[in-house]
């Protein structure tokens, strides 16, 4: 997702609301070994042995990582001390052979958004490539199986907030119920392309029934239904995922102040 990063702008336009603090929510994309930064140009990939590096850190911190709708219960019940939301958008292929190993390892779960309207092609809304394949619904059932959550990221990765509102409908309600189909169960989690969104986007998104929805830095929206998200690239070790988790922290402290 070329520009799913902590810089992605968003719209908020709507009016200021008291909520409560978001929880922290890493956004992945493609796990898989690569060693040429010319591979990753838009800083979406990490290696195996990144990923496990990070989630190592997060263990020693006394934190562990979930799907966010497993993060976003036990917080409902006060239970969400100690947990970290996991997520990882496209639905690449190499989910399975790259990231699913790993977070078994370390026994976490986490929330993968997927676009059933791309089924078993590949990335192209990145024009500087490189080509990543995407699952087919065999592979997105497989990851289901695994006991992982299934998230929708639309049809096919469009900007939500240049999209006329049949064209946002078809992407919120009929990405859901093709998941459904897929899966067999409805899922709870959408994620906005590009991390761009704005107050209609979000109604939207919380009119198709969405329980809660994934953003970047929504700023003012933020909320359940644009939950901030901290990018990790392969280049955060210790020392990077700590002022990260910092910066999530003042963030919040801000919204709170500032609402």
């Amino acid at each position: 997702m070329s520009a799913d990063t902590d810089t992605a702008p968003a719209a908020a336009k709507a009016p200021a609301r008291r909520t409560a603090a978001s929880p922290w929510v890493l956004m992945y994309h493609s796990v898989t070994e690569f060693t040429d930064p010319a591979e990753d140009p838009y800083g979406i990939t990490v290696t195996p042995r990144a990923l496990e590096a990070q989630l190592q850190w997060l263990r020693s911190r006394g934190l562990r990582g979930v799907s966010v709708g497993e993060l976003l219960r036990a917080r409902a019940a006060g239970r969400g001390s100690g947990l970290v939301g996991l997520t990882f958008d496209d639905g690449y292929t190499d989910y399975l052979t790259g990231a699913l190993p790993v977070l078994r390892r370390f026994d976490c779960t986490s929330t993968l958004f997927v676009l059933p309207g791309r089924l078993g092609v590949d990335n192209v809304w990145d024009p500087l490539g490189p080509r990543k394949p995407l699952l087919s619904a065999e592979g997105i059932r497989e990851v289901a199986a695994a006991g992982q959550e299934i998230g929708s990221h639309g049809l096919l990765h469009q900007d939500l907030t240049a999209v006329p509102d049949d064209v946002l409908q078809q992407e919120l309600r009929v990405s859901r119920e093709l998941l459904r189909e897929l899966t067999g169960t409805l899922p709870e989690g959408f994620c906005y392309p590009y991390g761009y969104l704005d107050a209609r986007v979000v109604a939207a998104t919380r009119a198709a029934g969405y329980g809660y929805a994934c953003a970047i830095d929504p700023g003012r929206l933020a909320g359940p239904h644009a939950l901030p998200r901290t990018h990790v690239s392969q280049g955060d070790g210790s020392g990077r995922l700590r002022i990260k988790q910092l910066r999530h922290r003042v963030r919040q402290l801000g919204r709170a102040v500032h609402r």
